[in-house]
């Protein structure tokens, strides 16, 4: 089997902790079956982008020189998602629902989505309703659709709030198969109740 591309957009000023947990399953060999992905990530330019912690980060690739053929796209949160210099990211992202390709997006990028009308026609979530209509304006019709939770997955669409790194990584696996579904259901619950309460429910 060969081993596909899920590319991660980072932006200046991307917000480390939401990709870093999700990023590393997805590379890791699940304990049953073989590796599925490995990820790139992608940015505006090839200089390098500082998160919010301070990790620079020199990307694989410009959003110019990504293909057809990857698997998922991940466009992870941070303070660039408003900005005018993100609009071709839409690009990628117009490839990925083309091709029925899984896309997910967290915190400030839900509202980089919403601003675009990608949110329009499906359930979806992000840090606030408000903060949504807000950034969006009238490019954002569907508040009827927004769900009040951690992360939303609707088809291969997944959309979640800043705080929800672990629910975001779980469908976002779950929506590419990366592990069996148990594996996937223990890796969350490993870090989200922690190792010794995890433990004792073994």
């Amino acid at each position: 089997m060969s081993v596909k591309e899920v590319l991660f957009v980072v932006l200046e000023e991307y917000a480390d902790w939401e990709a870093a947990s999700l990023a590393a399953a997805l590379n890791e060999e699940p304990e049953t079956g073989e590796r599925k992905y490995r990820v790139k990530t992608v940015s505006l330019r090839k200089d390098p982008v500082t998160s919010i912690g301070g990790f620079r980060t020199v990307a694989d690739y410009t959003v110019d020189e990504v293909g057809d053929d990857f698997a998922g796209l991940v466009l992870i949160g941070g303070n660039s998602w408003h900005k005018e210099e993100s609009k071709p990211v839409m690009e990628l992202v117009q490839k990925a629902l083309d091709a029925g390709k899984v896309l997910g997006a967290i915190c400030g990028a839900t509202e980089f989505l919403g601003m675009n009308g990608v949110l329009n026609t499906i359930q979806h979530t992000g840090n606030r309703l408000e903060e949504l209509q807000e950034a969006a304006g009238e490019n954002y019709t569907n508040a009827a659709r927004y769900v009040e939770e951690q992360a939303v997955r609707d088809g291969n669409v997944i959309t979640a709030n800043g705080s929800a790194y672990l629910e975001f990584g779980k469908e976002v696996m779950t929506a590419l198969e990366s592990a069996p579904q148990e594996e996937i259901d223990e890796w969350y619950e490993f870090f989200k109740s922690g190792y010794y309460e995890f433990m004792q429910n073994k």
